[in-house]
């Protein structure tokens, strides 16, 4: 178990917690890291680059002019790619580019992530962080008392307040615990767990 300093909205500490070595103390192998972030990336492409190839046009069954005697260079089609507005070869075509790893590996990257965050010293338990009303100068108060402009903040899922308040800000992101994930932890320079999330996290890394 390793011990943490537990802070305030203010940046002052106000406890120590321990936590569990399983989660922030795995030593990093930056070869799984890359892999899982690809496979996120991957799974986040669309995957609706379309071109028309020749069979896709209307049009273009008549032959435009006849095989001989014009001078001009034989033509069987307007359709064809030599051709101004004529199909594309080998173009792009909607397809899926998503593909999934194993859950171990998954959630031994994002533990990896974690204690990356962990051995850098950029990784802050705040004892919480409640709104009374979703004003974004009150939250980037609070990032100034830490000195962040980037950061990632993970807190409880029903947080209405601090939703509204923090989704304009540039360079910091909210996420539940659920939606924690090893490409924004490692998009994101600093990281900020609020106190009351850390069963949930182990809960889910542990499961």
């Amino acid at each position: 178990m390793s011990v943490c300093d537990v802070m305030n909205s203010s940046a002052e500490k106000v406890a120590e917690i321990e936590v569990s070595d399983y989660i922030f103390g795995v030593e990093v192998n930056v070869g799984i890291l890359h892999e899982v972030v690809c496979m996120q990336r991957a799974n986040r492409r669309s995957g609706t680059a379309s071109a028309k190839c020749k069979g896709d046009l209307s049009g273009g069954g008549q032959k435009p002019w006849k095989q001989k005697g014009t001078g001009r260079a034989r033509a069987g089609s307007s359709k064809s790619p030599l051709w101004r507005g004529g199909g594309v070869v080998f173009g792009p075509q909607p397809r899926d580019y998503s593909y999934t790893m194993p859950k171990k590996v998954r959630r031994l990257a994002l533990r990896m992530a974690l204690s990356a965050r962990m051995s850098e010293g950029n990784l802050v338990i705040l004892d919480q962080f409640e709104l009374e009303a979703p004003k974004t100068k009150e939250f980037v108060r609070v990032m100034n008392n830490f000195a962040f402009d980037n950061c990632l903040l993970v807190a409880e899922k029903e947080n209405a307040n601090l939703d509204l308040a923090s989704r304009n800000v540039v360079g910091c992101k909210l996420l539940p615990v659920a939606g924690l994930n090893v490409y924004d932890i490692l998009k994101h320079r600093k990281l900020m767990i609020v106190r009351s999330t850390l069963d949930q996290l182990e809960a889910r890394l542990l499961a």
